[in-house]
């Protein structure tokens, strides 16, 4: 019970880190850099989702594995291919995929290499680097995501995604022909071109938005959280 109060409680204070650091972001966005404080905020953030898959380990050892090393050093388990998983499993586990062999499945189908589960490496990795280099650096990135034309006549409005479209020749909006080597309509007085740019962070050595790194790992150690519980 007390292990259960301490993971709870280390995931409600992730769900309050959380929101600080989206509020500093909004905040860095405008600044365009991140600050040191913020990374600092990020890496005490990461700490405490993995202390939650940390403090769920002991309790699954605890409860299926009494003839474990009690000496040996084990973590959550989180590997890069079956392989890795099925010995080290072995080694830190003993005995779980015969006591338990719905959790020793499930435990298996969230690993990193496993579709829909990229992030819990990468939350690894990030959570690694922090905790044991410098902090990580993010870089700002910008994404147009929507262009506007604005009739100034008859005030109809034209959107589009530019990731999305191509436009080729003979291609008119307004009445105005689009450049196909800009995808842009060509300048005129007769309408009005605006640009909506996405802008965001994203985590040097990575390449992941930090903020959906962020909220995806939060989530999914949630879900993970409530399904190991079943079991144990």
């Amino acid at each position: 019970m007390q292990r259960e109060n301490e993971i709870n409680a280390l995931i409600t204070r992730a769900r309050k880190q959380l929101q600080e650091i989206k509020s500093e972001y909004d905040k860095s966005l405008l600044e365009q850099k991140i600050s040191d404080l913020l990374k600092v905020d990020i890496k005490n953030f990461c700490e405490n989702l993995r202390s939650t898959l940390d403090y769920l380990a002991h309790t699954v050892r605890e409860t299926h594995c009494p003839n474990a090393n009690a000496r040996t050093r084990f973590y959550f388990p989180i590997f890069q291919n079956n392989q890795s998983y099925t010995s080290q499993m072995s080694n830190w586990y003993s005995g779980l995929d015969t006591a338990a062999p719905a959790l020793y499945q499930y435990l298996e189908s969230i690993q990193p290499y496993q579709q829909g589960f990229e992030w819990l490496g990468k939350f690894n990795k990030l959570n690694n680097e922090n905790k044991h280099g410098n902090l990580v650096e993010q870089t700002r990135h910008e994404e147009v995501k929507k262009i506007t034309a604005h009739s100034n006549s008859s005030g109809s409005e034209v959107s589009w995604n530019p990731s999305s479209v191509r436009f080729g020749d003979g291609i008119h909006i307004h009445s105005v022909p689009v450049d196909p080597s800009t995808q842009m309509p060509v300048p005129s007085g007769a309408q009005t071109i605006t640009k909506t740019i996405w802008v965001d962070f994203k985590f040097v050595g990575i390449g992941e938005s930090a903020i959906s790194l962020l909220e995806t790992s939060l989530a999914g150690i949630e879900s993970i959280v409530s399904e190991v519980k079943k079991h144990v």
